[in-house]
């Protein structure tokens, strides 16, 4: 019998969180995250399917903590992937149970993060390296002998000091000279600056290729497997720029070239090799519109100082995966080359859909290969006789994450339907077979000449009056809400609250000029395109104007902030990991420098303070009368939690309805990565709120 959803939902949330296609396209190895026992963290096992869809999924390791980032070995033979499991081992192609823990050495079991091998013809994965700290990606060589691989640091930097009798005391103390020196959900990263280091694949023997205070990141070897590509910060005053270039490595000579050239700020990276060596794809911008700017598919020669050639920049298309969902994080965005070199397949969202999209290099011509109401997340490709056979992590806003795979015809066939996904993994099976989802409804509205989408998700009325309704904002503020699941939403449906989400102006998937839109306007012009999606179902008669709360995490937070300071029709408001201080938001935290406010408000704090100011909700706090919970996240470091308490303090001086609830031991990513039992809890803390003040009617606090 169907039941409704309940926040405790998540601990049976199995979910695809990688995917990579074997090089002749027959199988797929995916990574599935699940909830660990214990339910207070998770585990990522990997698993082997037919691309054709002809038989089950299979088991290949046990994910007894995080298997993670799995890559064929050119042959198919073998597979690397990277593991915190220490020294364990574990059998793989049959799926047989690891050998003891307690069999191995204690010193060895210190849960780094390693690249280990496993054939795929049957045996036991053994484990690789032993870098001083953690892998965090890999490239095969062309030739199958070798792997490049990002870690960091030195062994005389890992091993600790020790101290001797009458040895005078450590100095302990982070001295500074640089900016962007923490990370959200890392920590201090002043000594894990990623490097690029050569391991060899018959004895795990490595070299370090790269070194300095550079971020070398996502190598790819060429195809005669003497160069390698990678992206890196490798320049002066690094911490000033948000800027990025594609270098070439040659591996025996060790020498370095920028291949990305021209004036002023650039970002490329995750480049991709055309197969025959002559030329480089990847996404980037040159910050033309801010930040704003849409990232694209370029095209570079491989050869020093490329103007490079902006292939998709036509399409006004978002090459990127901003698109929001509760049950996984975002990923990095990717690009494919077809066989011959005469297109490159990429994906970017379109109003409100993720789809894989095709550029020609001869002629830029963009073609859409998949069309529907979903999210196709996540693809990896190969070349086929018959053309291109992808990869994905599916979804939809009623549908949880599954794997799929398709074919896409050669560039230049004759044009038959969209590519037709075929889904090869059913994760969440029986767990959610009588769970009752809701759909949403698509809506449209218009303010001031822009068209602005929306979602609608109905509950059930209870006698004459429609529902109240909760309206969800995305953060970003360049992110995008879509057709994609969020729990959450589904837990306040099932509690008697609609459910609105919209895409106001500044958000991705409807071009540059629409997510250009709300330069130095965080605040009003949003707003105005929230409230109109709100006023028009009110006016339609599908919830009650009397009750309706609102909420928001990171730039949603913020404009839930900004919104119950501008006007009291809210009964209840919930702003999560927000942004309430302007000046204090763009001088702390990891995006902290010269740039965030350059690009977001044309000027720095320091320049023009007063612009901030008018624009930070902490200024019209004293205007606030809604009832508030203030949800943030002790670890934060992108909106840090200094920004919760400012707002908080003024409130409760203030003694209006308030409470602030800070969550131990999480970052800025609670919501999409936290530990299980927080998201949980965040869920249910949320709709208790809302259906204290918005269902029960009360007026003071709930019981905390």
């Amino acid at each position: 019998m169907p039941r409704v959803p309940r926040a405790d939902d998540l601990y049976a949330l199995r979910v695809p969180v990688d995917v990579r296609l074997s090089p002749d396209g027959e199988r797929v190895v995916y990574c599935l995250k699940e909830t660990s026992p214990e339910k207070d963290e998770y585990r990522v096992s990997l698993w082997l399917v037919p691309a054709d869809g002809s038989a089950p999924p299979r088991q290949l390791t046990l994910g007894r903590k995080k298997d993670t980032t799995p890559r064929w070995s050119p042959d198919g033979r073998t597979l690397a992937f990277l593991s915190d499991r220490g020294t364990v081992l574990e059998k793989g192609g049959a799926g047989d149970r690891p050998r003891d823990p307690a069999d191995e050495k204690e010193d060895d079991k210190d849960g780094a993060t390693q690249v280990w091998l496993l054939p795929m013809d049957g045996g036991e994965a053994r484990q690789l390296t032993r870098l001083p700290q953690d892998v965090t990606d890999l490239d095969w060589s062309p030739d199958g002998r070798r792997l490049c691989v990002v870690s960091a640091a030195t062994e005389a930097e890992r091993k600790p000091k020790r101290r001797k009798p009458g040895d005078p005391p450590e100095r302990d103390a982070r001295i500074l000279d640089r900016l962007q020196y923490q990370l959200n959900g890392t920590g201090f990263i002043t000594d894990k600056v990623p490097n690029l280091w050569l391991v060899d694949v018959s004895d795990g023997a490595s070299r370090r290729l790269t070194s300095g205070p550079s971020r070398d990141q996502g190598p790819v070897w060429s195809p005669n497997g003497r160069v390698i590509c990678f992206a890196s910060d490798r320049h002066a005053n690094a911490d000033l720029t948000w800027r990025s270039d594609l270098y070439l490595l040659d591996v025996e000579s060790g020498t370095v070239e920028r291949v990305t050239g021209g004036r002023g700020d650039r970002y490329f990276r995750l480049p991709a090799w055309s197969p025959d060596g002559r030329w480089l794809a990847c996404i980037g911008h040159r910050y033309t519109a801010g930040g704003a700017t849409r990232e694209d598919v370029w095209r570079f020669r491989p050869q020093p100082e490329q103007d490079g050639e902006n292939l998709s920049g036509a399409s006004d298309l978002m090459v990127a995966s901003a698109m929001g969902s509760d049950l996984f994080g975002f990923a990095d965005p990717r690009v494919f080359w077809d066989g011959d070199g005469r297109s490159i397949l990429f994906a970017a969202p379109i109003e409100g859909s993720y789809e894989l999209w095709r550029v020609a290099v001869a002629d830029k011509r963009v073609e859409r290969l998949t069309e529907g109401r979903h999210a196709m997340t996540r693809p990896d490709a190969v070349p086929t006789k018959a053309g291109m056979r992808v990869a994905a992590v599916w979804m939809t806003a009623d549908d949880p994450p599954d794997v799929v795979a398709m074919d896409v015809r050669p560039m230049g066939a004759r044009r038959p339907a969209p590519a037709e996904p075929r889904r090869l993994t059913d994760l969440m099976g029986e767990a959610w077979r009588d769970v009752k989802i809701v759909r949403p409804v698509e809506r449209w509205h218009e303010v001031e000449g822009r068209r602005i989408q929306g979602w609608f998700l109905a509950a059930p009325r209870t006698g004459r009056q429609p529902a109240p309704l909760v309206t969800e904002i995305h953060g970003g503020p360049a992110t995008l809400y879509g057709w994609t699941m969020f729990w959450e939403w589904q837990t306040l449906v099932a509690q008697g609250m609609s459910v609105y989400a919209c895409n106001p102006r500044g958000s991705q998937g409807y071009g540059e000029d629409f997510c250009r839109a709300n330069f130095r306007d965080w605040g009003d012009g949003p707003m105005r395109d929230v409230m109109a999606g709100i006023d028009a179902l009110v006016a339609d008669g599908l919830v009650d104007g009397d009750r309706l709360g609102v909420t928001g995490g990171s730039y949603g937070g913020y404009l839930t902030s900004w919104i119950v300071g501008h006007t009291d029709r809210f009964k209840a408001a919930v702003s999560c990991r927000s942004v309430n201080d302007m000046t204090s938001e763009m001088l702390t935290g990891d995006l902290a420098g010269p740039l965030f406010g350059k690009y977001e408000y044309g000027r720095n704090p320091w320049e023009e303070p007063e612009i901030y100011r008018l624009h930070s909700p902490l200024t019209f706090a004293d205007q606030i009368r809604t009832p508030l919970l203030i949800q943030h996240a002790e670890q934060d470091l992108r909106c840090p939690i200094t920004q919760a308490e400012e707002l908080f303090t003024v409130l409760r001086s203030l003694k209006r309805p308030v409470r602030l609830m800070r969550v131990p031991e999480e970052s800025h990513e609670l919501t999409r990565s936290g530990a299980p039992f927080r998201r949980v809890e965040n869920i249910e803390r949320i709709s208790d709120w809302f259906r204290h003040f918005l269902i029960e009617g009360k007026r003071g606090l709930p019981p905390a």
